[in-house]
């Protein structure tokens, strides 16, 4: 669970926005690798395996852009500025609309066995207690993204009709917190690890994604154009980030430091934030990605159908 400080950030798991043209750049060197970031949990195992020397092990040289927003990152990767990133299917879904231009290579992060991902959470002074009390009741959400995606699927999973299911669109994660804390927003959903900011403002989680983990998945991604011209790096990237995850899983209390460096916890979590496990290499598979693209296409986000063979391409898997 995390803070305010970083829920612009979060917006970034959540889908959006091409923006204005930045000038061409040449394009990247062999074995140059530039990876725009927005702050969030999710990116951990990129910066382990900067800070411990893993990626000069496999002969790239990796350059982590920080971004503060969603937008910010997708301006990025548009202009040629950036050639890949953490992001969700939703994200790829949204890039590939027209003409295939960005493929998932890897999973980020996901819900884990006592590390919920994403949740569905009940103001302190609501009468909210349990999922069935969410029936009518507008729940705070950015509509158009995954955690709308999630939100529908963990809500109709735990019993509830669409015809039961009311959302209130509140985009910025920060008014999204502020909300919750003064009971003028009743329910919310919010990441990991801001909402654990929201339940020590009195929030009670009513339900989060531990039983569905794959729902909120994020994913590493790489514009198609680099992985045509240099696969060979592509492949080694996705070995130093094997190689981080399993130190990540094996001693997590190590890179608490890095998670205040980077900012990806804000200060008042740090001494209490218990870092998740992170998956071993894999990718979405073609069901999942369909139930994405139907739910995108029954939203009206999407008109065409991106194929999950152009998309999501595991060949670089260590």
């Amino acid at each position: 669970m995390k803070r305010t400080f970083f829920a612009v950030v979060l917006l970034g798991l959540i889908g959006g926005g091409w923006g204005a043209a930045f000038p061409s750049p040449p394009p990247s060197k062999p074995g140059l690798l530039r990876l725009a970031l927005i702050p969030v949990v999710d990116t951990l195992p990129l910066f382990v395996a900067e800070a411990e020397g893993l990626y000069a092990r496999h002969g790239l040289d990796v350059k982590l852009i920080p971004v503060a927003s969603a937008p910010e990152r997708d301006q990025l990767l548009q202009a040629g500025q950036a050639d890949g990133t953490l992001n969700e299917m939703l994200s790829v879904m949204f890039f590939n609309r027209n003409e295939v231009r960005m493929q998932a290579v890897r999973y980020g992060l996901m819900a884990s066995k006592g590390a919920g991902h994403f949740f569905i959470l009940a103001s302190g002074p609501s009468a909210i207690r349990r999922v069935q009390d969410l029936k009518g009741v507008e729940i705070g959400i950015s509509q158009g993204t995954i955690i709308e995606y999630l939100t529908d699927r963990l809500l109709t999973a735990n019993g509830l009709v669409p015809a039961d299911i009311k959302y209130l669109a509140v985009p910025k994660i920060p008014d999204r917190l502020t909300l919750l804390a003064s009971g003028r927003l009743k329910a919310g959903v919010l990441p990991d690890p801001l909402a654990a900011l929201a339940v020590q403002q009195g929030a009670r989680i009513i339900l989060d994604d531990t039983a569905l983990p794959k729902l909120g998945a994020s994913v590493i991604s790489f514009r198609k154009e680099i992985i045509d011209r240099q696969p060979a790096a592509v492949k080694a990237f996705l070995a130093a980030i094997e190689e981080a995850v399993v130190r990540i899983n094996r001693t997590p209390s190590k890179y608490a430091g890095l998670l205040a460096e980077k900012k990806i916890v804000p200060p008042p979590l740090l001494g209490s934030y218990a870092i998740p496990k992170f998956p071993a290499g894999g990718v979405p598979t073609e069901a999942e990605w369909s139930d994405v693209l139907a739910w995108a296409k029954a939203k009206g986000l999407v008109t065409v159908d991106p194929a999950y063979k152009d998309s999501v391409n595991p060949a670089f898997l260590p």
